[in-house]
């Protein structure tokens, strides 16, 4: 039998032990165990063996939040580049934080109007309070967690920039926000923590911060951005508020509220495609797109658009209709040069039947598919083994609902 080894990153500790261990690792000897950590991880050492040897190298003490640490950089180096091995992360923080990038762009955009002072409301492991740094204010960190103050103190440190640190409540601060200030600054940044015992909270007001310092703090500081759940319902978005959903990749990684004073309209969708950004902006709701019957070609809108709700905004763009009123799916007759969709042209619509389209893709000779499906119980999974076939051709199955009716959509890849 096979036993699970614990990572001594993974263990519940104290957070006095947790800063320990961080202080103990931004020591030049932590810095050798966490550079033998990252050799034994790059050689795929199996985990005891690893642990076996840090420790016999540099004890118990470093060798096991070395190889933790390690593992946390190792798994931040996608998103944070060279930097993640000057930096110190924790499962949690790592979790919460972000990609700089967009924290980059948060950060400019914040600071546009000439505010010189920002606070990070909720520091974590600071990749809001680096952003801030790097692009030129004077940044207060505030967290009352220790491990999140360790960890923005250190990683400022190690990236050579400015940030002052502080213990602080985050609720009682934004309760004594004046004259459109918080901890004595123009800006801030507020990423309420959205998960409890390894659950994400659904509802905000379980959120920490909860959700009436969210929409204390839009009232009360002009200047600030609000990280929320890109599930948030947009009744909550408070008037004048501009509510922004952003993906990358095609993934729906972030939702913002942006404080009146930097707002600039109503809803905005924000694509980041192979390194380039496109905006999508509607300063009122455009209400529901028209309906017809599939033509020549399905798009399939960013996810970024249909939580912002601009699906009718893209559709007039494309001169194209919904195939269903209840379904993101869009058709027209042509294929869309876009950022905002993703374009499929249509060879066949059938009624959903899985003897049917198993026939149908036989006869065609295609024996691979990817199934996509919207408004529809169908697991993507079992139908793509159900139609797998001997042929080598190729087709994308859409599984979803015509005029309130079950239907396939055959496309080509």
């Amino acid at each position: 039998m096979v036993h699970a080894v614990p990572v001594p990153s993974e263990v519940e500790q104290p957070v006095e032990e947790v800063v320990r261990q961080l202080r103990a690792l931004a020591t030049p000897e932590g810095a050798a165990a966490l550079a033998r950590a990252r050799a034994l991880l790059a050689d795929r050492t199996d985990v005891v063996a690893a642990l076996s040897r840090l420790r016999a190298e540099f004890g118990a003490d470093l060798g096991g939040p070395a190889w933790g640490v390690a593992r946390q950089r190792e798994k931040a180096r996608a998103a944070f580049g060279p930097d993640a091995d000057r930096m110190l992360f924790t499962g949690d923080t790592l979790e919460q934080a972000g990609r700089p990038e967009l924290a980059d762009r948060r950060a400019a955009r914040l600071l546009a109007g000439g505010a010189t002072t920002a606070v990070d409301l909720g520091c974590a492991a600071g990749t809001e309070s680096l952003a801030l740094a790097r692009a030129g204010a004077d940044v207060v960190a505030v967290d009352r967690d220790p491990v999140a103050r360790e960890l923005t103190a250190h990683n400022a440190a190690a990236l050579g920039l400015a940030v002052q640190v502080r213990d602080a409540d985050v609720v009682e601060l934004v309760a004594a926000a004046r004259d459109g200030r918080v901890a004595g600054c123009t800006a801030a940044v507020l990423d309420p923590a959205r998960r409890a015992g390894g659950r994400r909270v659904l509802d905000p007001a379980g959120w920490s911060p909860p959700w009436s310092t969210v929409v204390a703090l839009l009232d009360a500081v002009p200047c600030c951005v609000v990280k929320v759940a890109p599930g948030l319902d947009h009744d909550r978005v408070p008037e004048g508020v501009e509510a922004e959903w952003v993906s990358v990749g095609g993934s729906i990684v972030e939702a913002l509220l942006w404080g009146r004073g930097v707002s600039t309209t109503w809803r905005r969708a924000t694509v980041v495609r192979a390194g380039a950004v496109h905006e999508l902006c509607a300063d009122a709701d455009p209400g529901r797109a028209p309906v017809a019957a599939p033509r020549g070609w399905l798009h399939e809108p960013d996810p970024a658009v249909i939580r912002s709700g601009l699906v009718a905004t893209v559709a007039d763009q494309l001169g194209a209709t919904l195939v269903d009123g209840q379904i993101a799916y869009l058709t027209s007759d042509a294929p869309a040069d876009s950022p905002w969709v993703t374009s499929y042209r249509i060879t066949d619509v059938l009624p959903f039947s899985v003897k049917r389209l198993r026939g149908l893709l036989r006869e065609r000779g295609i024996g691979r598919v990817v199934v996509k499906r919207r408004g529809s119980a169908v697991e993507p999974e079992a139908l793509v083994k159900q139609l797998r076939g001997k042929g080598e051709g190729r087709a994308v199955v859409v599984v979803t609902r015509v005029a309130d009716v079950p239907t396939v959509l055959l496309c080509e890849p």
